[in-house]
């Protein structure tokens, strides 16, 4: 069953001329939902059944409550009848995404046309394929290899190597970690162009922003651009919408884990389904996927100094703290929010849009096995989940035009959360620019010049 997908898209390409067979979301449209009664909700639930709806928010069906919005997307086949039946039950709905294909289209560009790829024409405000990613790590790699390496974390089920960068300036010293996961759900593009971006970012102000300076100095950075690499191909090839990985399940009867329902964190008992058909399917068991197997490796390594996890996904505009799978606040809960308000007050300067702090299972959904929990869950002292734009009107189909936007506000953020850590669990640095040597040198030789001068007073 490994070669069914490959056999697909040969076929596809025998047959439409180079390329494979895409799914087509022509006239799919996005609704948003406002069940009022829990009559309603159990009809909304009922549907979502049987026709196998693509719930955007919440993740699953047993989330959907009386008065708060569900956004879900209908296929086009569905469209008239389940506004029919909407009205029929005095459901309250309007329509959020006209078309999905059209804004898929939007998004849909790429650089394999036009000739080989640098740093110095690398395009960060559009979405690239997972070919132009690699190439694109390998220069960085080179240009930076002061500062960052390349490791392989380990390989897909399709057999695609997985990289992460570990980024920082070499030490003899015990230095804290703070660890970065992109792309865990293979169609939230925008999570992977952030990881992009955040390198870019990093590396520009290396020499002349003095918070990055000294974080370089003191914390190693581990940033997975892209965990789920045969999800996110296939998203570009044959199903844009795709959110899990390629793993073949029930003697290959259907395929892929939601990456961020199969980590130990109370695996699969609240916000996720054992059924391998679900959009949300945790796996046959905790940890059971090699791209899971390679983080926890990876974490394992390092967790004694990790001070910091975040895993970037959209949408919806917030940043999570744990817990998905229980009202109960994670232990150091105030100080965690209070870092991620900072956080949110330096966004909203950016481009003044406002983000949402609070922990997962009381201000999103509840959810079980995600690796922002799993690692708070590992007593990592500061783990956020970031839900990057929009909240609807684009949803998993944020135009290319909001990538910058996005990404900078984002960045700040972090930025904010960064100097709380400088704040709070850093080493002072004091001739971090020079300026201490600086001074010791002009105060030396202002010793000396005196020493002199009152010798030569002495003996004349």
């Amino acid at each position: 069953m490994k070669y069914v997908s490959w056999t697909i898209c040969l076929l596809g390409f025998l047959l439409y001329e180079g390329t494979c067979v895409k799914v087509k979301y022509d006239s799919d449209q996005v609704l948003k939902v406002t069940p009022q009664t829990p009559q309603q909700v159990q009809y909304l639930q009922e549907l979502s059944v049987q026709w196998r709806l693509d719930l955007w928010k919440p993740d699953i069906m047993q989330d959907i409550y009386p008065g708060v919005e569900a956004h879900i997307r209908v296929q086009s086949v569905y469209v008239q009848k389940m506004k029919e039946n909407l009205v029929q039950q005095h459901i309250p709905f309007k329509i959020m995404i006209e078309d999905v294909q059209k804004l898929i289209d939007r998004s849909s560009v790429s650089l394999q046309s036009t000739g080989p790829i640098s740093l110095e024409n690398y395009e960060y405000t559009i979405y690239h394929p997972m070919n132009e990613i690699y190439e694109w790590m390998d220069l960085i790699k080179d240009k930076y290899n002061d500062v960052v390496t390349t490791h392989l974390l380990g390989h897909t089920y399709e057999e695609k190597p997985i990289y992460y960068f570990k980024m920082g300036w070499p030490s003899k010293e015990s230095k804290k970690v703070v660890f970065l996961d992109c792309g865990i759900h293979a169609r939230e593009w925008i999570a992977v162009a952030y990881c992009q971006w955040f390198m870019k970012e990093i590396l520009a102000r290396q020499q002349s922003d003095r918070l990055i300076k000294k974080l370089l100095r003191q914390v190693d950075f581990y940033v997975i651009p892209v965990l789920n690499i045969d999800g996110y191909v296939y998203t570009w090839t044959t199903e844009r919408l795709w959110r899990k990985n390629r793993s073949p399940q029930n003697n290959g009867t259907c395929f892929g884990v939601d990456l961020n329902r199969n980590f130990e964190a109370r695996w699969c008992t609240v916000g996720a389904d054992a059924d391998c058909e679900s959009y949300v399917f945790c796996g046959p068991s905790a940890a059971s996927e090699l791209e899971t197997k390679g983080v926890v490796k990876l974490f394992e390594e390092v967790k004694s100094n990790m001070l910091m996890y975040l895993s970037v996904h959209n949408y919806g505009r917030y940043i999570l703290l744990p817990y998905g799978y229980t009202t109960n606040q994670s232990a150091n809960h105030n100080e965690m929010e209070t870092a991620a308000n900072k956080a949110i007050e330096k966004m909203k300067e950016e481009h003044n849009n406002e983000y949402i702090v609070g922990s997962t299972s009381l201000i999103l959904y509840s959810t079980s096995g995600t690796s922002g929990d799993w690692a708070a869950d590992n007593n990592v002292t500061f783990s956020y989940t970031y839900e990057l734009r929009d909240d609807g009107e684009f949803g998993f189909e944020l135009p290319p035009d909001q990538i910058q936007p996005t990404c900078e506000e984002t960045f700040t953020s972090m930025l904010a959360l960064f100097e709380y850590l400088d704040e709070k669990y850093l080493e002072p640095l004091d001739d971090l620019d020079g300026s201490a040597a600086a001074i010791g040198s002009l105060w030396l030789n202002t010793l000396v010049s005196i020493s002199v001068c009152v010798f030569y007073a002495l003996t004349w």
